[in-house]
């Protein structure tokens, strides 16, 4: 998620929901650097039970993430949002090296700084194996999809 200087805290309706989206944009690429640069250089991260700190950090930690998890596609959806905080839901999916299809749920929570780069994200995520067929998340979001939210389960 390249610096988009449009997209700065306090948000409102609209903006948390650009934020959100292109937040879900970007990590679709599996571009770590990309996604690397919607961070603060002293960024830091609580994903799952690991700890991360700055730019520097976040690429490795997602090299090694779309690693492991094959063929990612994210879905993300605003929960809620306040001044410079937003909080979300999302799901996504991918498979391992054995072929075995996943489906992770998790929540953000995220912070920002005055120039819209995220400074602070804490994430809980769980995982749940699926079967192929059950598979509903094929890629990135088609444009006419955004901002509709998705189900549970």
């Amino acid at each position: 998620m390249p610096e988009d200087h449009t997209l700065y805290p306090p948000f409102t309706q609209e903006t948390a929901l650009q934020k959100v989206q292109a937040a879900e944009d970007a990590w679709n690429t599996r571009d770590p650097r990309r996604v690397a640069l919607a961070y603060t250089p002293d960024s830091t991260w609580r994903n799952r039970d690991t700890f991360v700190r700055g730019r520097d950090e976040i690429v490795i930690f997602l090299t090694k993430k779309w690693e492991r998890e094959l063929d990612y596609a994210l879905r993300k959806s605003l929960w809620g949002f306040h001044e410079n905080r937003i909080a979300v839901r999302f799901q996504y999916e991918w498979h391992d090296a054995e072929g075995q299809w996943w489906r992770s749920y998790g929540n953000e929570l995220w912070e920002f700084g005055e120039r819209g780069l995220m400074r602070r994200r804490e994430a809980s995520i769980n995982d749940v194996a699926i079967p192929r067929a059950d598979r509903r998340i094929c890629g990135p979001r088609p444009t006419d999809e955004h901002g509709v939210d998705f189900p549970l389960r």
